[in-house]
């Protein structure tokens, strides 16, 4: 139906315009550079730094920054501060990307199956997300780590559940407005079936709010998951954890700050960079902003 020239042209217009709206948001530009950094200084953090993340020398204990050797210092048992924060970063950062990533296709399929179907279907699905909003997300990281082992696995599913009413009101209330378009008519008058509707019609436009949320949501789970491993709800001990290791540092804080400001400035870089990236997305993707530019 849309498979002509014109229609092609149209899209690479679209796509050109929210790449180079993006690219004028110099917030969102630094962001995302800040955000490839540390996901690859995580990755590649044995090749960064010698010295293990759980490496102990009593006699370096409480190292200053800057001591040749370790550059961020080193923590109540000697342990090199620059790899704990990078290899904690990894649990950190998955943490925030692997709950949220999981809870938004979990959400975003339920949301349209009740966007679409209606009816028992969408009374159901949305009473059941109702019962899940009820649950704050330590509340449920605490009844889960009573019943399950306390670790990075059980913070990652708590928080994966608590976010799944979240991207499911989302999906259904963006599925609800593209259903009651015009085209959607049209497609359905055209012979279109439920399901090549809503690939076709429905998803493109449901992602983008989806993955927009999904992005700001990252910066705020890695918060959250660093304040479950501060209680001690999330990654155990010697794990190296951003929120472990300001844990680990706010009993001298007045003596080795570094130890709890390093983790500190680390998780509120990273939260910071992907909200910033998420209101970058945010305006590239909205249509409202295309059609100001006369390219919808």
């Amino acid at each position: 139906m849309d498979a002509t020239p014109a229609a092609a042209t149209a899209r690479g217009t679209r796509r050109h315009w929210r790449l180079a709206a993006f690219a004028r948001d110099h917030a969102a530009v630094a962001s995302a550079i800040v955000l490839v950094l540390v996901i690859a200084a995580c990755i590649g953090a044995p090749l960064i730094t010698t010295v293990g993340p759980y490496t102990a020398d009593n006699a370096l204990r409480y190292v200053s920054p800057g001591t040749h050797g370790y550059l961020l210092g080193t923590d109540q048992q000697g342990r090199d501060e620059l790899a704990r924060l990078l290899w904690g970063g990894r649990a950190s950062l998955a943490v925030g990307v692997v709950p949220t990533l999981s809870a938004s296709v979990i959400g975003l399929a339920l949301g349209m199956l009740a966007g679409m179907l209606r009816g028992v279907v969408d009374t159901v699905v949305m009473r059941t997300l109702d019962v899940l909003f009820a649950f704050p997300i330590v509340l449920f990281a605490i009844a889960l780590g009573g019943a399950l082992t306390p670790g990075l696995g059980t913070e990652i599913l708590s928080i994966t559940i608590i976010l799944i009413p979240y991207f499911g009101r989302l999906a259904r209330t963006a599925t609800l407005g593209v259903v009651a378009m015009p085209y959607i008519e049209a497609a359905r008058a055209a012979g279109g079936s439920r399901l090549a509707i809503a690939l076709r019609y429905v998803f493109p436009n449901v992602l983008s709010p989806i993955l927009v949320y999904a992005t700001t949501l990252m910066g705020l789970m890695i918060v959250v998951g660093s304040g479950l491993s501060f209680l001690g709800l999330g990654v155990q001990p010697p794990t190296a954890d951003w929120g472990a290791m300001v844990a680990d540092g706010r009993i001298v804080l007045n003596s080795a700050p570094h130890v709890t400001l390093i983790p500190g400035i680390a998780i509120l870089v990273v939260s910071l960079a992907f909200n910033f990236l998420g209101d970058g997305l945010r305006d590239a993707l909205d249509p409202r902003m295309a059609r100001r530019s006369g390219t919808a």
